[in-house]
């Protein structure tokens, strides 16, 4: 969540931030507003404490002059500033308490260097990676391929568990599985460390993540709404140090974790109906980093080179995109999406996002480092945390089945992936 303190030090970059993200303008002065508020009460608060202190050093000189009735007074003056604290305590609280429930509302803020924008069309392309292949007879969409080859029935995935699930086989599982390690030992080379986290998380490992409030209905939730499937492995990532106070000097700390994510796509009605694009249940390898606020930005174009050079190995043309304000994730201070060549429809389709998120989730789940430079050992920062997808595995199998497919209607595996496969063509 945003830093409250931002809101009264700098009000006017904040409005014009949030702005920037479609925020109301009567909402941004509503939320500086119980920021002052929760300031005022604390204010007094304090100023009650300090007044109490007075009187306690009046009582003790009155105590040793022997006035029993200036003693008498001093008592009842005592009593009702012990009341009155009592009483700002318990406003200071219930601003705080309504602070904090609105600050679980509000997007981080985007960087500078976002585009402004409503919608993806207006995302600005930075550049492209590798030339689409040209081929000398019409390409065939993914499932088409899959089907004709015995490598997935969307039919059988309905039949169990209904629309926007799949049946992998064959050679079609073996994909997966084979996409699978090879991006995690993609990751291990480039120094993440691999976790296996639980699929099932709480509703508070949620809202650390920046999933809860607003996307609550989402996800698929255990009846009892104690648990929830995890709709992407950053959620359980995000919360791997909640609560814990590291040293400068362990980071970054950098995570991989290959996961099966389940999303109810409830804003997706009529969008990519057929095929693996946007199913209910899919894999993803998830990259995470923990880093210091003035690496960040750096550790962001790290996160895009790591994933982008999968995409090269596996030979797969992409482009990379900036996200524009109304385009961005709510947690995230500036993103950028790979999206990959799919011959089928003659345009590029988002594989991976990679995001900053900067200390918008360590503030939810109190993740703060020490600075090496602090000699006091008493100041601490929050941490800045990263996500991206390297990859997306089911739209990995979707590009790798169209870009390599053959006129006889085989598929073409790459030399990196031979190895994890066994086979150099899928007919």
């Amino acid at each position: 969540m945003l830093d409250h303190r931002l809101l009264l030090e700098h009000p006017d970059e904040i409005k014009h931030a949030l702005q920037r993200r479609s925020i109301a303008i009567s909402t941004i002065d509503a939320l500086i507003e119980s920021a002052e508020l929760r300031r005022r009460s604390l204010q007094k608060a304090e100023s009650l404490r300090a007044q109490m202190n007075e009187a306690s050093d009046r009582m003790k000189a009155l105590a040793a002059s022997g006035d029993q009735a200036a003693m008498t007074q001093a008592r009842d003056s005592l009593k009702d500033l012990k009341n009155a604290i009592k009483e700002a305590d318990f406003q200071s609280q219930e601003h705080e308490t309504a602070l904090q429930k609105e600050l679980l509302t509000i997007p981080n803020i985007p960087h500078a260097s976002v585009p402004d924008g409503h919608d993806e069309s207006q995302n600005r392309i930075e550049r492209h990676i590798g030339t689409p292949r040209t081929f000398e007879f019409e390409p065939k969409a993914h499932f088409d391929i899959g089907e004709a080859l015995g490598m997935m029935s969307f039919e059988q995935g309905a039949k169990m568990s209904g629309a926007r699930f799949v049946v992998l086989r064959h050679w079609g599982a073996r994909l997966e599985r084979a996409l699978g390690q090879f991006m995690l030992d993609s990751a291990s080379n480039f120094g993440y460390t691999e976790i296996a986290p639980p699929l099932l998380v709480r509703s508070d490992a949620m809202q650390n993540a920046g999933q809860y409030p607003k996307f609550i209905g989402e996800s698929f939730e255990t009846l009892d709404r104690e648990y929830t499937l995890i709709p992407t492995s950053e959620v359980p990532l995000a919360n791997l140090h909640s609560g814990d106070l590291l040293s400068e000097d362990q980071l970054p700390l950098r995570y991989t974790a290959y996961t099966p994510c389940f999303r109810r796509e409830a804003g997706a009605a009529g969008r990519d109906t057929r095929g693996l694009i946007r199913l209910h249940q899919f894999s993803k390898v998830e990259l995470f980093s923990y880093t210091t606020p003035d690496k960040s930005m750096d550790e962001l174009e790290r996160l895009v080179s790591n994933a982008g050079s999968i995409l090269e190995d596996l030979g797969l043309p992409y482009r990379v995109v900036s996200l524009c304000t109304g385009d961005l994730s709510f947690t995230s201070t500036k993103t950028y999406d790979l999206e990959v060549w799919l011959p089928s429809v003659k345009a590029y389709r988002e594989i991976s996002s990679c995001s900053n998120c900067t200390d918008y989730q360590a503030r939810r789940s109190s993740i703060r480092y020490r600075p090496l430079a602090d000699a006091s050992k008493s100041k601490t920062q929050f941490v800045h945390s990263l996500n991206g997808s390297a990859l997306a595995v089911g739209r990995t199998m979707v590009a790798l089945i169209e870009n390599y497919q053959q006129a006889d209607g085989s598929i073409q595996i790459p030399d990196v992936l031979v190895k994890y496969l066994g086979t150099d063509r899928i007919a």
